[in-house]
């Protein structure tokens, strides 16, 4: 059996079936497109400014010779989102754990075998969707997202690189066509049209706003029950309409991410925020975002005693409660 063989099956074993080879080297051809991002102030703070090594692999391991990109699928269900909800994304357990738990043990397989393996998921500045398309794992939508036969979008990367020189598989075709339902669907305009993602405009893109420290007055309303994540370009694309879910079990939901509670919400303290959302996907950025955004949204739909959110509350916390209060002209 081929060492490519050897780790696909590894990885089945592991309920991981997207897994996908290319070649380690610069991306030389995504410069011009990271540096007209930059010119056109595209770029957000969750992006590495120096395009330098958003392009090159080698600045993780210089004696790289292969890329294998891993899709983890993670979605339990396809129900639309109502009223107040988290994405879909951060539902379950922490993915950066849960993946990185996963890439540990290939890599241990590799290493095993004799070669050197890194494993990266979310934690460098690599363009990964680009990394699976070029792996053969899904071509990458107009939306930005890497869109898989099996498994649609809710799919989340890794990378593996090694020193093993492994046979490349071949990149996708595009597939959206003239397809722009995205577009249309998107609240904030953050889809440009006629762009495959690399000049989409991410700040203004909801997900990221519900993540951001400081936002203005202007996105109070639009967030419109979203707590963290937005999901409503992957709602309505035609490609997750059948799809198969996820068999990842760290993944699955948990009760109180689905049922939401905007009261408890509205005044987290700290040992809720630490027994329960600081292991989920949205915990990373604290527990004064998930608060805010709970705040933002009871005010916007009238649910929940926003008087709870002043209590013992941080400055921060004070200064979005005020603003609030004035924009809705309560």
């Amino acid at each position: 059996m081929s060492i490519k063989k050897k780790i696909i099956e590894f990885c089945k074993n592991s309920n991981l079936d997207l897994i996908g080879f290319s070649e380690c080297r610069i991306y030389h051809e995504l410069n011009p497109y990271f540096v007209r991002r930059k010119k056109l102030g595209l770029e957000n703070e969750f992006e590495d400014q120096d395009v330098k090594k958003r392009i090159n692999p080698f600045t993780y391991m210089a004696s790289g010779k292969t890329i294998i990109s891993i899709a983890f699928p993670y979605l339990y269900n396809v129900e639309l989102d109502k009223g107040t909800y988290f994405s879909k994304y951060t539902l379950g357990r922490d993915y950066h754990i849960v993946t990185s738990e996963y890439m540990e043990k290939i890599c241990k397989f590799i290493r095993d075998m004799g070669a050197k393996a890194i494993c990266l998921v979310d934690n460098n500045s690599l363009p990964e969707r680009y990394i699976a398309w070029q792996s053969g794992l899904g071509f990458i939508g107009k939306n930005n997202t890497l869109i898989t036969e099996k498994y649609g979008s809710y799919v989340f990367l890794g990378e593996i690189i090694t020193d093993l020189i492994i046979e490349p598989d071949k990149p996708l075709n595009h597939k959206c066509g003239s397809c722009e339902i995205c577009l249309e669907a998107c609240p904030t305009n953050s889809i440009l049209e006629g762009k495959l993602g690399i000049e989409n405009n991410a700040n203004i893109c909801l997900s990221y706003i519900t993540q951001k420290k400081d936002i203005d007055d202007i996105w109070f309303r639009k967030l419109n029950g979203r707590l963290f994540g937005c999901d409503t370009c992957q709602g309505v694309c035609p490609y997750n309409k059948e799809i198969k879910f996820s068999d990842i079990i760290e993944f699955e939901p948990y009760d109180y991410m689905k049922e939401i509670d905007l009261q408890s919400l509205i005044s987290i303290d700290n040992q809720l925020f630490k027994d329960k959302y600081k292991t989920t996907s949205c915990g990373w950025r604290g527990k004064n975002i998930i608060k805010r955004n709970a705040i933002i949204n009871a005010v916007f739909t009238g649910k929940g005693k926003i008087t709870e959110a002043y209590k013992d509350a941080s400055p921060y916390i004070r200064d979005y409660y005020y603003r609030l209060l004035k924009v809705f002209k309560l």
